[in-house]
């Protein structure tokens, strides 16, 4: 059980690490216990058989039979206080003054008022409202752990040369799986034979599924298609890329934000300052000469100030807003990040790898006469098998379909390009500056400043000493850029780009995508500076996957690294990690952020302002024992069940 209304129960979600070792039975042990049946769970049971008894004896008393009620809310005292004396007590003993201490003296003291239906009626609600929040808390950590069941209980593979069937979580590294078609995939691994698409919407909330072929990684939890596939795999069932989201969430909803820190702050010296209040009012009591009136006041004053709701109102919601998160593949690292996220209203996008799929690709061939092009390409083709420049591969990928020629006497020229012969013909291919001659070859001249203009790398192709055609390279913008971009804006978010990329690509890119805040040229210390400079105006979020961008995600308010595309540095950097690519979920995230920041501020809030009414509502005598206890575990269900509604992720 939770301490008394004073935080979640410190039972985080089992950690792959400590699931137990690998092993070859299929009787493994589960990665996570399945959430116990509110039936069967003891710290629900306990509080509704204590409020079973308390009706009971409310009509045994109505029936006027005193003794046999007395005895029947005794019974009902004992099991609801039950929950929360021994636990306070505990904590008493170790120096720790806390809420469920506060209603074991409510309790005692009216016992020995003689209020025992009263006292049975206090440790009753008290009890359930624990038991509620206990269950919440648990509800939302198992729903982050329900990922973990995307992991197939058993397992077809391949070991020694022989198929035989083992448990998900005893996959080994190197084992063979075979994956049939709507199969789920047990751990990470390599496509070692087959072609299809995979489903990946239950971990990175993409709908569209990916295709795959020998040699493509390929993420725990995947759905196969229609295709029977053999894979390779690189992680065990226990430590795998699904293992680490929920460790790291688990982790995340430990660390507390700004507000978890405040709600702290305000209810940690509650606690003694309602003991010293209470005590107060009990000494007015003996100065006028009523202590018995007095004590009673102040048992009821004690509860009402008594900070239940304030204590649970950020948990609950950052617990339940986390977890949900991730199931749509956002991975947040803290409830500080949570809550930075939640006010984001600037973001930075980095290019390569976050708006673009950091793929060149060549979208324009221009020049040559008629039929020449191909021809042309599978030169150049020819030439940049041999190099290992990333835009090599996009003129490889270029040339038609069929087998390539072989080129002879291939020589980089530094800063330029390749030279070499194919079928005897002299090729050269490279830059405008090296090959193009504005005198001679005018029309290409003109070809490849259009191309530039829209943001192409251009690249040269010379035959036999005369150049025939220029190629328009460029790493495309990602198809939902555009509409992310709409959508943040939609949300009152302004957007900027950085990048390393010249003036005339960053700008065609950036007007593609509709962002109109461009800075180019820039090194990864610039960024920095950028990011630090939009950090005074408003709370501002980078996006980005590698390297160079590790120093701006750090500087950010709220750093977000490409999870599947980008690199350690980055993600190592990063507040928030994105499981997938579609860059449609950053919106998504930061609206789902808002709406917990809301309910987060709301649960504050209405816990402050229940102190506020109920106390001199107590003090002057509006409200007795029973009803101060009502109004109060109202509330905090009223709380939890708020928290909760931050679990819910809305569709795209």
């Amino acid at each position: 059980m939770a301490d008394a209304c004073c935080g979640p129960a410190e039972t985080p979600i089992i950690s792959p690490a400590e699931s137990g070792s690998v092993g070859t039975d299929r009787e493994a042990t589960p990665l996570r216990e399945p959430l116990t049946p509110w039936w069967r769970d003891s710290g629900v049971l306990i509080p509704a058989a204590s409020g079973v008894l308390l009706l009971v004896g409310a009509g045994v008393s109505a029936l006027e039979f005193p003794v046999a009620a007395l005895i029947i809310h005794a019974a009902s005292l004992a099991l609801g206080a039950w929950t929360f004396i021994p636990g306070a007590i505990r904590k008493l003993l170790r120096g720790r003054l806390t809420v469920g201490l506060l209603m074991t003296i409510a309790a005692v003291g009216a016992v020995l008022l003689g209020h025992v239906a009263e006292a049975a009626a206090l440790a009753f609600l008290f009890s359930l409202a624990e038991a509620l929040e206990d269950r919440a808390m648990d509800r939302a950590r198992h729903g982050l752990g329900a990922l973990l069941d995307l992991i197939p209980t058993e397992v077809r593979v391949l070991r020694g040369g022989h198929e035989c069937v083992v448990a998900g979580a005893n996959v080994r590294i190197g084992d063979v799986l075979l994956i049939a078609a709507g199969d789920r995939i047990a751990t990470d691994g390599v496509v070692a034979a087959g072609r299809g698409g995979v489903d990946l919407s239950a971990i990175t909330g993409e709908s569209i599924p990916v295709s795959v072929a020998p040699g493509d990684p390929i993420a725990a939890g995947a759905i196969n298609g229609s295709a029977s596939l053999r894979v390779t795999a690189t992680a065990d069932g226990r430590n795998n890329s699904l293992t680490d989201i929920v460790a790291l969430v688990s982790a995340a909803q430990e660390r507390k934000g700004e507000w978890a820190r405040r709600a702290d702050r305000i209810a940690r010296p509650l606690v003694p300052a309602v003991l010293i209040l209470s005590a107060l009012v009990i000494m007015f009591g003996f100065l006028v000469g009523d202590p018995e009136f007095w004590t009673e006041r102040a048992l009821v004053v004690l509860v009402a100030a008594s900070p239940c709701a304030l204590a649970i109102a950020v948990p609950v919601t950052v617990i339940s807003a986390i977890g949900s998160a991730s199931r749509f593949g956002v991975i947040v690292k803290s409830g500080a990040a949570f809550e930075r996220l939640g006010a984001v209203r600037r973001v930075v996008f980095d290019k390569t790898g976050t708006l673009t799929r950091n793929v060149p690709e060549v979208v324009a061939v221009e020049g040559g006469e008629a039929g020449s092009s191909d021809s042309a390409l599978i030169a150049a083709a020819a030439l940049e098998a041999r190099s290992t420049h990333p835009l090599a591969r996009a003129i490889v990928a270029a040339a038609p379909a069929g087998h390539l020629p072989e080129a002879q006497d291939v020589t980089e020229e530094a800063g330029h390009g390749l030279a070499g012969r194919v079928d005897g013909v002299r090729v050269r291919v490279g830059s405008v500056r090296w090959l193009l001659d504005p005198e001679v070859d005018g029309a290409l001249v003109n070809a490849a400043e259009r191309l530039a203009a829209v943001g192409m790398t251009v690249v040269v192709i010379e035959l036999d000493g005369r150049a025939t055609t220029v190629i328009g390279v460029r790493d495309e913008l990602r198809p939902e850029a555009g509409e992310t971009v709409a959508a943040l804006r939609a949300q009152g978010i302004s957007v900027a780009l950085l990048t390393g990329d010249s003036a005339r690509t960053a700008e065609a890119l950036a007007q593609s995508a509709g962002i109109s805040e461009v800075h180019h040229e820039q090194l990864p210390s610039d960024k920095a500076r950028v990011i630090e400079a939009y950090r005074r105006t408003a709370v501002t979020a980078m996006i980005g996957d590698g390297i160079n961008d590790a120093p701006a995600l750090a500087t950010a308010d709220v750093g977000i690294a490409m999870g599947q595309t980008g690199s350690a540095a980055a993600l190592e950097s990063a507040d928030i990690a994105f499981v997938g690519t579609d860059l449609r979920q950053l919106p998504r995230a930061i609206a789902h952020a808002r709406r917990g920041l809301r309910i987060m501020t709301g649960n504050i809030f209405l816990a402050l302002a229940i102190i506020v009414v109920l106390v001199p509502l107590a003090l002057w005598g509006v409200l007795g024992l029973a009803g101060v206890v009502l109004v109060h575990e109202i509330a905090e269900v009223i709380v939890i069940l708020n928290g909760i509604r931050a679990a819910r992720v809305r569709s795209n």
